[in-house]
This record gives structure tokens, sequence and C-alpha cells, in this order.
């Protein structure tokens, strides 16, 4: 029988060791983009699951993401799945679970599965409540209803045994059992029991980004509860985390939205993956107006999209383009990370998405992305045909939904070199002089295409 360490004790070994020297922070010179082993990184990926730990071959995955460039996954603590395990200890005498136990293979599973992430240089985003887990058929299996475990019941935790509900109503009083809402000692009991555990491995690592929920409405105190005691476990062995909230409404100016935006005291990089369901210029000014917000507020800092929507056939509409679209647009409108939702939600890791990422991480070396900022320098562009970042007179990075032709504001005579998003990955080079105060720029076909343009001469 393997004997499990209280929290404090097995973290205080991991003061004896470091496996990294740096790892996943937030940059000084650039503060809304990360470094990662003290080099600034945008974080790009994809994966074909969001409990990815859970996944079988997940290695194969991480390694195909990691050949294309991508370094950023989601990681649910979810186990509605076919094939996944919870947490807990089943008593198959009692036919319940037992949650002073775990489950050694879920735990086992997550620890490879950060490993692996961090031996590829993949960043984990975490989600520590998966929220689905607790409603409707879902709550029916899970271990922390009162009905399936042997460690308390409905009385003394307050818990129902059915929550048929979908989650937008925040009808599961297990979202309640705070100090600032119902202070249900049993129940926050076990809570933090597995917080604990779940932290008693991930905090042995640098590549983590923790988010409370996924898609929550409940109150923000539940949020601010969890952000910060992660943070307090973290610092009694003197590590630096970052944490976040996921807000459920799809409009990122709803209220909600500013417990995150607002508080960077509690949430040090701020997630705005339902700005991925609109579409278009719209999901374009949406997420640039967030960003230009957090300057104006003096606390900008890294804004992250978990999840990319859009398939074709998929739940959320749009289909793949779509999902294409908005990764690009969000990487140069200033996000600092983009990643295709899973199947059928999203394109996953399909042979597209990893076009997308191989063909955005190849730009990024082509451009000093990092001091550019999004432009308004585009003429004659029509809806959703193009977008653009740059430093202005210098380096200009263009992103064409579709084929198509646009003038850029410059003067002088510029490199323009072409980069085919899908297709036969073409590649072209040549140059362009400025006429009237503008280039002409030309996409050499339909398609998706990335244009990086760089000035030679002056006038």
């Amino acid at each position: 029988m393997r004997i499990h360490l209280p929290f404090t004790a097995f973290c205080l070994t991991l003061l004896n060791f470091s496996l990294h020297a740096q790892g996943l922070e937030i940059s000084s010179q650039f503060p809304q983009y990360w470094t990662f082993d003290g080099t600034p990184t945008v974080l790009l990926g994809g994966s074909d699951e969001d409990n990815l730990f859970q996944m079988p071959g997940v290695e194969k995955h991480l390694d195909t993401l990691a050949q294309a460039g991508g370094n950023y996954v989601r990681c649910t603590m979810s186990s509605r799945d076919e094939g996944n395990v919870w947490a807990f200890y089943f008593d198959n005498e009692k036919d319940l679970y037992d949650l002073d136990r775990w489950d050694e293979e879920y735990w086992e599973r997550f620890s490879n599965f950060l490993q692996w992430t961090r031996d590829r240089d993949i960043v984990v985003q975490i989600e520590i409540w998966a929220t689905f887990d607790f409603y409707r058929d879902f709550w029916e299996i899970n271990p922390f209803n009162p009905k399936n475990n042997s460690s308390y019941d409905s009385q003394r935790t307050e818990l129902k045994d059915t929550v048929p509900t979908h989650p937008i109503y925040a009808d599961n009083p297990f979202f309640t059992s705070i100090p600032a809402h119902r202070n249900n000692m049993k129940l926050l009991e076990y809570q933090q029991k597995y917080v604990d555990k779940i932290l008693s491995y991930s905090l042995a690592y640098d590549h983590i980004l923790y988010c409370m929920d996924n898609e929550t409405s409940v109150t923000a105190s539940w949020g601010a509860f969890w952000s910060t005691y992660l943070k307090k476990r973290a610092r009694e062995i003197n590590k630096t985390i970052y944490c976040t909230e996921m807000w459920d409404p799809w409009d990122l100016n709803h209220i909600s939205h500013r417990e995150s935006f607002d508080h960077p005291e509690l949430y040090e990089f701020v997630e705005i993956s339902q700005n991925n369901h609109q579409r278009g210029e719209e999901h374009w000014r949406n997420g640039l107006s967030q960003i230009e917000r957090l300057k104006l507020l003096d606390n900008l800092r890294p804004v992250t999209n978990i999840k990319i929507y859009g398939a074709d056939g998929g739940r959320h509409g749009g289909g793949d383009q779509d999902a294409m679209e908005k990764f690009f647009r969000a990487i140069l409108f200033g996000a600092s990370s983009a990643r295709f939702h899973r199947p059928t939600s999203g394109i996953g890791m399909s042979a597209d998405a990893l076009s997308v990422i191989r063909s955005m991480r190849t730009v990024l070396t082509r451009v000093p992305f990092f001091e550019m900022e999004p432009l308004d320098m585009l003429f004659g562009k029509e809806e959703n045909e193009a977008y653009i970042r740059g430093i202005v007179d210098q380096t200009y990075l263009v992103y064409f939904t579709n084929g198509g032709e646009v003038q850029i504001a410059a003067d002088g005579e510029w490199q323009l070199e072409w980069i085919e998003v899908l297709g036969t990955k073409k590649q072209s080079s040549h140059t362009a002089l400025a006429s009237a105060g503008k280039i002409n720029v030309d996409c050499p076909s339909d398609g998706q295409w990335l244009l990086v343009a760089k000035k030679i001469t002056e006038p």
C-alpha cells in the first residue's frame, strides 16, 4: 500500500530540488506575455481531449503537438468521459467511494502527464473544478455526490442527490461550501483534501497555469477563495503560481468578467475563451478592446484562450475555417495564448490545426513579435478580409482569411514574404515599392495566408 504524505510534509520535500531554473513566468519586459525558461513565448496549442491526462496514448499526442511547434494544453480535472477514472478509491464491498482514500491510477495518470508535458516544454492550464461533472447525469456518478460515497451524507453536507439543471443556474450547493457562503466544514474538508492532492503533484513543476472553474456561473467569492488558497499554499514553499477564472457569459463586457479583469491581486492572467463564440470583426474588436481596457486600468497582464471554438458539424457553429480565423486573430490582437478546443466543439489537433500552429510558430521566428502591436493601417479591406500587427514603418504581419488584396500605409521599398497556412505550404518572397504612401499586397491565391513585410529602404 502506497503511503501518502500530508500536503505540508510532501511539499517540504520539494524545497530540496528544482526541476528547472525558471519555467513559466510573466514577462517583466512584455507583461501581456509569458516567458518560458527566460525567453518570451506565445502559447499555441490544440488537443483532442480536455482532460488530457486521462487520454490513452497521450505521450504520442504530446509529441505530435510539440513537433508542430505547439506548447500549450488544457487539463480539466474531469472524469466524466468513457474510460476515465475518478480521483477516489472505490470500495467494491460497499459499492461506494471512500473520499479518505485515493484512486492510484487517477493520480498516476496525472503525475505522468505533468512530467511528460514538462519534458516537452508544454505549458499546462489546469482547471481545478470541472463544472459539468457536478450537474445532471454526471453528478449522478460523481464521488462527491453523497449517495455515492461512505464519507459523508446529504444532511451533513447539504448536498443534493440529484441536480437536474444546467450549470448556468448554479443550483449545486457544492459551490457554496466556503466560509463566505454556507461555511460547510465537512464538505470543505474534502474539497480541501482534493485540492491539496492536486497541488502535491503540480507544485513540483514550473510549467503550470491554474484556472478555478470552467464556464462558471457561481458567485465570485468561490473563485476568489480558491485562488487565494492556491497561492498561499504555493508561497508556503516559496513558489509563485498564476491563477485565473473562466466565466460563462459570451460577452466579455458582462459584469461577471470584471471579477477577473479588475482583480489582478486574485487573477494574474485573464481567460477570455468565451470571446471565441464571437466571429469575424466582432471577435477582433472585442478581444482588442479588453486588452486596451487592461492598459487603461494599469493592470496589463496575459490574456489567454484555452478554448478556440468552431468545427464543421460541431455544436458551436462557424466551422473549421471560423476556428482557424479566431486562432490567428487572437494572437494578432495580443492574446498570450490560443488553443483549439476538442472535437466536436473545436478542431482539436486535426491536420489543419497542426498546420495553423506550425505556420504561426514559423512567422513568430520572422518578426519582433513582442515589440509589435495591432494596427489600423489597411486600406481597401473588406469585412473580415485581413488583420495587421506591426511596428510602424518597420515591420508588419498581416493575416488574410481567404486571399484578397489590400494596401498598407507605407513609404519606401519593402520585402514581402508570403506563407501559405494550409494547402501545399507555399512560400514566396519579393519586393514592393510604395506609391502615394501605400504598398499594395495581393495574396498569391485564395486560402489563408500570412504576410511578413519588412522595410528595406527609405523613399
